[in-house]
Order: structure tokens, then sequence, then C-alpha cells
């Protein structure tokens, strides 16, 4: 891998204009403003609902930000089910803002919605810019710049097998030897034939079955690279041996009873807390610390088993992306507030754990470990995920050294996916991507929750794939992929 932060945007040409006027940098800019004592306020927009003390955590928040780069946020949130409308309909009709977290980053950063950050990140946000993976520059690179400042989180990716341990417990239940699904079947019916109305393998509509593949367009799609295979073609995962064998042993399960009889059609769920599951899988990623955020979700002890690599993945490296907008005219401050929210860990704990001596307090004599207390309630932070760099988060007590050690170590030792920092781009095939998932909506819960018998019904898929116009999506697909691949030697 090229190391992106010093080569990747080095002599790089001119970039064409985008077509998309009402993104561009002329015209009406940003409501944002200066006051007379030179204090700049700029608008930003946050995804899912804001916390019942937002007036509380963002007075301590903007008193910081004032104190330190003279600017005071006006944060907006829009809910997780009018996000992609909402956004979609700001950034269309040039309306004015500063930040937001990115939406649909690729498609917008192309058509010139979001400002360029190439130079301006590394200028006004270095000691946060400089604190990433070089692997969330590769993957958010775009035609050689970059549009966003990501998050600092989950650098790397997992599956694992998830179990409740109450249940390993009672009936002794041993998971070491677990590395994949097969190694998993004889705990499933050992637990079913003590347990039979409980969830054996609680999986649902929205279950997506993993294996060893990245994907060009995420799981819901039939396009992806086999990782211990040859890595430089891309192919139908369904149509892989490796993936089928999985789909009969899922169908094996479910007329067995070790999946739910309505897993197909069941989006409800199961929730981490309670004793109406037994196995389940999950994500997870180095800021997890193994099951640590699991278990704390769950009020509940759970263990997991991996069963994939730790791979860094274009998808990782998306996860939470700030964006500037193209008609802001304080992109500077915009990104020097980024700066401060990523390196600044009174700002950032403050908004993330709650408000301090309420929701939390210092360890004596250990800076970074933090003690909860009784006013550590739900809707009363902000998600670590989606606000800033978790690597300058502080940690509970039960978050050893030595975990903290582990989890640098893993993202060292990670694994890059051939499609890091490939983001196809889809405009001369959008009407086969539509057909191709009519197509996956038809098949996917069914195959991979084990409804339906994959040897009869796969060849049927691969066939209906083709007519939808698989082989024309592939081959665009396979040429740009090769593009990207020459461009990194």
């Amino acid at each position: 891998m090229k190391l992106w932060k010093k080569t990747a945007f080095a002599g790089m040409a001119a970039a064409t204009a985008l077509g998309m006027a009402a993104c561009g940098t002329g015209g009406d800019t940003s409501d944002s403003s200066t006051n007379a004592d030179g204090v700049t306020t700029l608008l930003m927009y946050q995804v899912g609902d804001k916390p019942d003390n937002f007036d509380q955590l963002m007075e301590i928040a903007n008193k910081r930000i004032e104190e330190k780069i003279n600017v005071r946020i006006d944060l907006q949130y829009i809910g997780w089910g009018d996000w992609d409308q909402k956004m979609s309909t700001i950034i269309s009709s040039g309306e004015n803002y500063d930040i937001s977290l990115a939406s649909n980053y690729v498609a917008n950063a192309q058509k010139g919605a979001y400002a360029d950050l190439t130079e301006l990140a590394p200028e006004y946000a270095k000691e946060a810019y400089d604190m990433l993976d070089e692997s969330y520059i590769q993957g958010n690179t775009i035609d050689g710049k970059l549009y966003a400042f990501p998050v600092n989180g989950n650098i790397y990716a997992q599956q694992v097998l998830t179990f409740n341990k109450q249940y390993l417990d009672k009936y002794d239940i041993d998971i070491s030897g677990i590395e994949s699904y097969q190694d998993a079947e004889e705990v499933l019916k050992t637990f079913h034939e003590n347990e039979p109305n409980i969830a054996a393998f609680a999986i649902g509509q929205s279950y997506n079955i993993s294996g060893d593949y990245d994907y060009v367009m995420g799981k819901e799609y039939p396009f992806a690279v086999k990782l211990d295979g040859d890595s430089t073609e891309i192919i139908n995962q369904y149509d892989d041996e490796e993936l089928m064998e999985n789909l009969k042993l899922m169908h094996k399960w479910y007329n067995e009873g070790l999946i739910p009889t309505d897993a197909a059609t069941n989006t409800t769920g199961y929730p981490l807390e309670g004793n109406t599951w037994f196995m389940r899988e999950e994500t997870q990623g180095p800021m997890d610390y193994g099951d640590t955020i699991l278990t704390n979700a769950a009020g509940q002890e759970l263990v997991s088993q991996p069963i994939t690599k730790q791979l860094k993945t274009t998808g990782q490296t998306q996860m939470a992306n700030f964006v500037v907008s193209n008609v802001s005219k304080n992109k500077e401050k915009a990104v020097e507030f980024l700066g401060l929210l990523n390196s600044d860990a009174e700002l950032l704990n403050g908004l993330v754990w709650g408000v301090e001596g309420e929701a939390w307090e210092k360890v004596e004599g250990q800076d970074n470990k933090i003690r909860l207390l009784d006013g550590y309630l739900p809707n009363t932070r902000m998600s670590a995920w989606n606000t800033g760099n978790n690597m300058i988060l502080y940690t509970q007590e039960s978050i050893t050294d030595e975990m903290i050690a582990e989890r640098d170590e893993n993202i060292a030792n990670a694994e890059a996916s051939p499609l890091l920092g490939f983001n196809f781009k889809t405009d001369s095939v959008k009407t086969e991507i539509t057909n191709i998932a009519n197509v996956m909506n038809r098949y996917k819960s069914s195959l991979t929750t084990g409804t339906i018998d994959p040897e009869e019904n796969v060849p049927k898929l691969v066939e209906d794939l083709k007519t939808a116009g698989w082989d024309t999506v592939r081959d665009e697909m396979q040429k740009q992929f090769d593009e990207y691949l020459a461009s990194q030697e």
C-alpha cells in the first residue's frame, strides 16, 4: 500500500469541474455568521435524535470551542427516517450549511456537493489528521481528492458469533474451538435439545451471511472479491462454492429447528438483553475492546468467537465521515473545528460520555480512565461512532492497558482489502443495478436464513441476475477495478 498521507495527492492534475450548479462555490453561501466579537457560528447537521440534555451539552461544548477557535456550533439533528431525503434536498437545492455527517458520500462528492479537503485537512486539522490510519485517507479518496474528515473509530471489522453466556454456563457449553459456522453446529444442537423454544441461532430478515469476501457494493449485492483466491477478479459470491456450502448449512439448520421458522420475515429481531436467544452474529472492531461494548449494551455478559478476518475496507473507512459543504464561505473555520473536535479530549469526552461530575468522573491518578456515575443515563450523551476520534476517548476502569495495547496491535496487523479505496461509479449501469436489487430482494432473505434450498434456488438466482444485467454491471465494474489496481502500482 502506498503511504497515502504523503503521496496520494502529489502531482495530481486539476480535477474536471463537476456539473451541479447548486453545489458549486458560486451563488449564495452559508448561513454561518461572524458577530462583533469575531465569533463565527457554523451550521452543522447530524443524524439521529438529539440527547435529552442537548442544550446543556452544547452550552458546555460551545464555551470550550469558542475559547479555542472563536467558533460556536449550531448543531441540528435530522431523524434517521428523514436523513437521506432531507440531506438530498438540502444538497440539491444549494441550501446553506457548513458541516454535516456525509450522506451518500461518494455520489455527492462526485457531484461537487462537498468541499475538497485534500489540502485543508492537513493544514487546519493537522493534529487530528495525523492520528488517522492511512486507510482512512485511501478509502475516502475520490478521483485523487479527499472530501471527508472521517471519524477515527473501527478502522477494521470482523464478523463474530456471539453467545449468551448465561446459557453457556447453564449447560456447560464450550465454544473455544469455534472458528466457522460449521464449528458451531454441535453447540447449537446441544442448546436446542435443552431449550427447544428459544432461538438457537437468532437471525431475521436483514441477516447477511458472511464469508471470506469483500463486497464492492455491500453484502446486499452479488459483487465481491474472494480474499483467499484471485482477489483481482470480481465474482458473484452466490455462485461461489464457499458461500454455497454455508447456505446449505443454513438450510440444514433451518430444517433442524436451529433457525427460527419466521427468520425470512422477522423484522423485529432479538434484543441483546434478556434470554430469548442463544447465538447471534455481530460485527466487532478494535474500539469494541472484544465483547466489552456488546456486554455493556446487553446489560449481561456476552462472549464471542471470530469467524472472519480483521479487515480494513472502504465501507469501514466511510462509516462516519464529516464533510464541509461546498457552499460554505467558512471552509477553513469548519475544518479547524473538525480538527478541534477530533483532537481535544476534554471537548469530545464531554459530548460522548456526558456531563463530567454528573455522568462520570475521572479515576484518581489516571487521567484517561473514568468511572460512571448514577447520572450516566440513556439519551444524555452523543454516540461515539459518529461524533469524533475514538482514540482520544477516555476508557472505563474495566478497559485495561493490556486491552488497549491489543487494540493497537490489531489495528496495525489488520489486513487491507484489495477493494480498499475503490469506489464504483454506477452512472452507466443504474438501470441494471435497480433490476439486480429487485432480484436480490426476491431471494436473499430466504436463502441466507436457510428457509429455501440453495441447491435448487441459487441456480435460479444466478440466471435471474444475468437476465437483470449482472454481466453488464460486472464488466463495467471489473474495468474500473482493473484501472484502480493499475493506478496503485
